[in-house]
């Protein structure tokens, strides 16, 4: 490859922090969702990863969970927004997959698909996200009425709105919701995801499903909170300097001149742009890693490129590596310049980007 942009993917950040999770709850299971490409690392790499420690995987739907089967893992698979076709329901049990109903239209499809072909389901309930699941109010009787489709997997989930804030106690009413009226079915059940597993640990139960952690996102909205379990960042985003140049005070830099030089400036161009998924929206001032010392992005990042201020920085030439967020420069912090999160960053690094997997 010519071109040095590149997203690291680090396996022993993912195994330490799945560890970490899972440590934390010694009385659960936990499974790593690895829905929307492992949030942009890349889901068959971190599958691979994580085969032999994680029992399940997550996926979001169906076709991940058939490119997962096509690559070779066979750890059985959660498929989270369950069918969305009555022919999924037979792919999903052809696949090894357990689909998680969360309406009736599904539970009618899984009626009417042939006993043979039938999967593992789990049953969503809907806590107070409004989002997908039946009502706390009728999960009784959606688990009366189809007892045929129940099995030793069977399991009761649902999903918080705001677990990473511990100051929130929206999360605790949505755990006294959902087990106040699951509590007489005696199903296994799944709340907790990695925020609630850090911030919530009452929520942890039979299985915990563990996202944004197991990649070293920010799982809490407090660092106090966050400070007591330490995650790792599994991606670093990279890329180097194609070209220098030195400005005079008051030159412009880049579409719309919306950086000014206050001063005589070096400025180096770096191969990375909003079509590799680094933010369009990220303002002047905000922080890269080169030759290990911070510089910032000036001017607008167009579609291939950005340009960033070393002036500061001695001997800078071109092809050195530019971090733009990783082991130096956390994502959390390149996310809240962009007035955004973790998630979205993760997952918006683009095809073009080669994911290239390394252990310490």
């Amino acid at each position: 490859m010519s071109r040095q942009t590149q997203a690291i993917i680090h396996a022993d950040a993912v195994l330490q922090n799945f560890r970490t999770l899972s440590s934390m709850a010694k009385h659960s299971q936990s499974m790593a969702v690895i829905k929307a490409d492992a949030y942009g690392h890349g889901a068959i790499n971190v599958a691979r990863i994580l085969q032999h420690v994680s029992p399940r995987f997550a996926v979001a739907i169906i076709e991940e969970a058939v490119a997962l089967r096509e690559a070779g893992i066979t750890v059985p698979i959660v498929v989270l927004e369950g069918a969305h076709q009555a022919k999924e329901c037979a792919m999903a049990a052809q696949y090894d997959c357990i689909l998680v109903m969360h309406s009736y239209e599904q539970l009618q499809w899984m009626q009417k698909c042939e006993v043979s072909k039938r999967p593992h389901i789990w049953l969503k309930v809907d806590s107070g996200m409004h989002r997908l699941g039946f009502s706390t109010d009728d999960i009784e009787e959606v688990v009366a009425q189809n007892q045929s489709l129940l099995t030793n997997e069977t399991t009761l989930v649902t999903h918080f709105a705001s677990a990473d804030d511990p100051d929130n106690d929206f999360t605790a009413t949505q755990i006294a919701a959902f087990e106040t009226k699951v509590a007489s079915l005696s199903l296994p059940v799944s709340l907790a995801n990695s925020p609630a597993s850090v911030n919530w640990p009452q929520s942890q139960a039979q299985w915990n499903r563990l996202g944004l952690g197991v990649y070293g996102g920010q799982v809490s909205t407090q660092s106090i909170t966050s400070s007591a379990v330490q995650l790792f960042p599994a991606m670093t985003l990279r890329s180097s300097v194609i070209a220098l140049r030195d400005i005079a005070e008051g030159e412009g830099v880049g579409y719309g001149q919306t950086w000014r030089a206050q001063k005589p400036s070096k400025i180096a161009t770096v191969g990375i742009g909003y079509a590799d998924g680094y933010p369009r929206h990220c303002p002047n001032g905000t922080p890269v890693m080169i030759r290990g010392q911070r510089a910032s992005l000036v001017g607008r990042v167009s579609m291939d490129m950005i340009t960033i201020d070393v002036t500061h920085i001695n001997n800078v030439t071109t092809g050195d590596t530019v971090e733009l967020w990783g082991e130096n420069i956390s994502i959390s912090e390149v996310a809240s310049c962009a007035g955004t999160i973790d998630y979205e960053l993760m997952t918006r690094v683009s095809s073009r980007v080669p994911r290239i997997v390394r252990y310490a």
